[in-house]
């Protein structure tokens, strides 16, 4: 999955127009659906994925991701009359923000599914915001509330409950746990990099392009490192899974978030990203046997809880001083 939400982005914008949008305005209720369908489709991913990369490699798979996805949004993005090349000053840090937004994450969280229980996976991904918010700290000066060092700690806690027990069992954290958290990290950075671009391409074309720029490096490691899979070879349900992957998390997702970021303001619709590790927990637990115990649901509570920090309460307070000052 592919997003470019900021945790620090003023909650009176929406992405990519930055044009205000008033409180006072009534949100639409397709809107809310679009943000449902998200959270749905979104968290079923993750058990998706589990079941594609039982028969297929992490690299080529990913390769057929990156183009499917960049590619549809290109055309979503022609048929809505908007500009599908980005400006020529823009290639610099777009290839940044590719590495990171794009090829570091969907590499490292392909790697971590692979080897690790897809719904503990979902919860370790969606620290995201909250690692964002640290490197904006660094990278962008900004300015490191209260809240953002509560959501912190309780996303700590929340990562010390769910893989800590095997830190103590094992001696080491486990492998598929270090490469969810450096994917977390990496979409974090990327998110916070592409922040800090001055675009005048339309936020999707800018989206579909760090897909397709990530496709050629993922496309050479996939032939360097990988064989051709043979796609005959593969199980009908291996099939019917990667159909459901390009069809609602490549292309549907990504057109919907843009619009949904649209029709709201940006905290509004990161509360989609809130219930997506908890259709991805309980998703997995029906689709493919995981265990859910209290380890799993504490991580889970306590991360929630780091994201409303980061993510929601800095915006409500803003939201209360421009009410007061208007």
């Amino acid at each position: 999955m592919f997003r470019f939400y900021s945790p620090t982005a003023k909650a009176t914008h929406t992405i990519g127009s930055m044009k205000p949008v008033h409180t006072s305005v009534s949100l639409p209720k397709s809107g809310f659906l679009l943000l449902a369908g998200l959270s749905w489709f979104w968290g079923l991913n993750w058990p998706t994925m589990k079941i594609v990369l039982g028969e297929l490699s992490v690299w080529w798979f990913r390769v057929a991701c990156l183009i499917v996805g960049g590619c549809a949004l290109l055309l979503l993005s022609a048929a809505s009359g908007n500009r599908v090349v980005f400006r020529r000053h823009e290639l610099r840090l777009l290839i940044a923000c590719a590495l990171f937004n794009v090829f570091g994450w969907h590499l490292l969280s392909a790697y971590g599914v692979s080897i690790m229980p897809a719904g503990r996976a979902s919860i370790i991904a969606f620290t995201m915001p909250l690692w964002a918010a640290i490197f904006s700290s660094f990278l962008l000066s900004e300015r490191v509330t209260p809240s953002i060092v509560g959501g912190l700690i309780l996303g700590l806690l929340g990562l010390t409950v769910l893989i800590g027990p095997d830190l103590i069992v094992f001696g080491q954290a486990p492998l598929g746990a270090v490469f969810m958290l450096g994917a977390a990290l990496s979409w974090g950075l990327g998110t916070v990099l592409f922040k800090s671009g001055a675009w005048t391409t339309s936020i999707a074309v800018l989206a579909a392009w760090q897909l397709l720029l990530s496709a050629v490096p993922m496309t050479i490691g996939a032939a360097l490192l990988e064989p051709v899979p043979d796609v005959a070879a593969l199980s009908t349900p291996v099939i019917l899974a990667i159909i459901y992957i390009f069809a609602f998390p490549m292309t549907f997702c990504q057109w919907a978030y843009f619009k949904v970021v649209r029709l709201f303001p940006a905290t509004a619709a990161a509360i989609g990203t809130l219930m997506v590790p908890v259709i991805g927990v309980y998703s997995s637990s029906i689709l493919l046997s995981e265990q859910v115990g209290w380890r799993e649901f504490t991580a889970l509570v306590l991360i929630c809880a780091s994201l409303l920090c980061v993510l929601l309460i800095p915006a409500w307070l803003r939201s209360r001083v421009h009410v007061r000052a208007g």
